[in-house]
């Protein structure tokens, strides 16, 4: 009875997080799912050049596929549906691994805490990354993986190998821990890498690379060209890197918070009593091994080491429970109630406050998508003058209108001098719209534009021909691209046309556009 209810109460707070986490965290939570499970189903989208690439797998987005394809088949195919339902249903995924982490730590009362308080957990585990699917999955097996004094389980092992498709740097962190289970397994090596290994990978395998092919019209083995991209050829770095010891110094103490100082003092005393605590051991190499590994790596993100948050929550909640056996009842609530304030906080403002105004902009956005027509009876045409990637696409729109943003796709064709279309714009905006963007006649025009208000003084010629309709709130700390606020603009009827400066040339070409939809700028 107590599991249930232990379950119930994950289940409660993972489905609350859905309508608290209202921010933007990274492109990927939209450009990577749900707008390829929208192109899939509905026949229009973006698919990012990672797809044309063929980096990734087809597994995760085909599961959002199928849920919008239920949708549809039932009528309820509308925009706040195609945004809630996937994230709901990442949710109750969420919450079992919450409880499969809570059977793993053998039901403990502090492994329920570090769980359900974990600020950057509360904030990811219901957006629809890749990286949130990895994490629960990861704990899901971990909670299967065999450890001393219990039977010699293999079942981990069906997961590790889905989970070397969806994200491939996931093999990373379980190399360790799969050579120390066919170390301690009752079985020889031999027998678990013919028998176990090599036959649930050749299976899972199988299944994989049939789907993508399926799926790309192609055969093709998504981890290894993610192997090819990402690491031969380096292209991760072209969106940033940091210093190797960025995982260790930066990294991993900002995704644990206050828990860090907890995880530090349970470090030394694993290392300090390693014979006491082998798991804990095991798990620490894995870690290790993990961030070691990552640091070789230019381009890192907080979210890349995601999966190892409940790796160090469970060694937080086993150092704790043993803790808490000596200390005072008073002690031990300051401790619980300064460590869930501190989680607390960082989880409420980057989940309700900071950066919400590029998700909350769509919503006035797909209205006038739906309702618009110009003059001339024509569709909607929106222009996002932003950094790349800044909003979501067509999921949170779902109307067949043209949508056009700044691309930043890495140099890929090995171009001499290249620069993205994204930093061509922000170099001189002003000149940007006058060879891009056709004024000529006035119906050319896009008929609304989206930007940030620090862009704003900077094309103050174009939007002339615009007037300001929504200002919506995006954060507070700004910088040369991204400002306070998101502003709309919807083209005056009756502005004055002028004739363009320089002959327009990428919006005049339909294989310009992302889909070629009723008619361009």
């Amino acid at each position: 009875m107590v599991q249930y209810v232990v379950f119930a109460a994950f289940l409660v707070l993972r489905i609350l997080s859905v309508f608290v986490v209202k921010t933007w965290y990274v492109p990927d939570e939209y450009w990577q799912s749900l707008e390829v499970g929208h192109k899939l189903t509905f026949g229009y989208g973006h698919m990012t050049w990672e797809w044309s690439k063929g980096i990734r797998s087809y597994i995760h987005p085909l599961s959002i596929a199928a849920v919008y394809r239920a949708l549809a088949w039932f009528g309820l195919d509308q925009v706040e549906y195609l945004v809630l339902v996937p994230r709901i249903l990442q949710a109750i995924l969420s919450a079992f691994s919450d409880y499969c982490f809570y059977r793993w730590n053998k039901n403990s009362k502090w492994s329920i805490f570090v769980i359900a308080t974990s600020w950057f957990w509360f904030y990811t585990a219901t957006r629809t990354l890749s990286n949130t699917i990895e994490t629960c999955l990861t704990t899901i097996a971990l909670s299967l993986y065999p450890r001393h004094h219990e039977p010699d389980s293999h079942k981990f092992l069906w997961i590790v190998a889905l989970l070397c498709f969806i994200r491939p740097t996931a093999a990373i962190l379980w190399f360790p821990l799969c050579i120390i289970h066919m170390r301690k397994s009752i079985h020889s090596v031999a027998e678990l890498l013919i028998k176990r290994y090599l036959l649930i990978a050749l299976i899972v395998g199988a299944i994989a690379v049939s789907l993508d092919s399926y799926a790309y019209g192609r055969f093709i083995v998504t981890p290894f060209e993610f192997f090819k991209v990402n690491v031969l050829e380096n292209v991760g770095s072209f969106y940033g890197t940091q210093p190797w010891h960025w995982y260790f110094t930066i990294g991993l103490p900002t995704i644990l918070g206050p828990f860090t100082l907890p995880l530090l003092t349970a470090v030394l005393q694993t290392l300090q009593n390693r014979d006491t605590y082998p798991d804990r051991c095991n798990l620490l190499i894995s870690t290790i091994f993990t961030l070691v590994v990552y640091s070789f790596l230019p381009h890192k993100e907080f979210r890349f080491i995601l999966p190892l948050l409940p790796i160090c929550l469970h060694i937080i909640a086993d150092s704790l429970k043993n803790w808490s056996r000596n200390a005072s009842r008073i002690i031990i609530w300051i401790v619980a109630l300064a460590l869930l304030t501190f989680n607390a906080i960082p989880a409420i403002y980057l989940s309700w406050i900071h950066q919400r105004g590029t998700i909350d902009i769509m919503q006035p956005i797909e209205r006038i998508a739906r309702e618009y027509r110009d003059s001339d009876g024509h569709l909607a045409k929106f222009l996002f003058l932003m950094p790349c990637h800044s909003t979501p696409f067509y999921s949170h729109v779902h109307q067949n209108v043209t949508l056009r943003f700044l691309t930043c796709e890495p140099n890929l064709n090995g171009e001499e001098n290249y620069i993205d279309e994204a930093d061509q714009f922000y170099a001189n905006p002003a000149a940007w719209l006058r060879s891009h963007v056709p004024v000529y006649p006035k119906s050319a025009l896009p008929t609304h534009t989206v930007l940030f208000d620090s862009l704003q003084p900077q094309i103050s010629e174009f939007l002339k021909s615009y007037k300001l309709i929504e200002t919506v709130y995006h954060s507070n700390y700004t910088d040369t691209r991204v400002g306070h606020n998101v502003l709309l603009y919807e083209r005056v009827a009756d502005a004055p046309p002028t004739k363009p400066k320089v002959e327009p040339n990428q919006f005049n070409k339909p294989e310009h556009f992302d889909n070629t939809i009723h008619d361009e700028f």
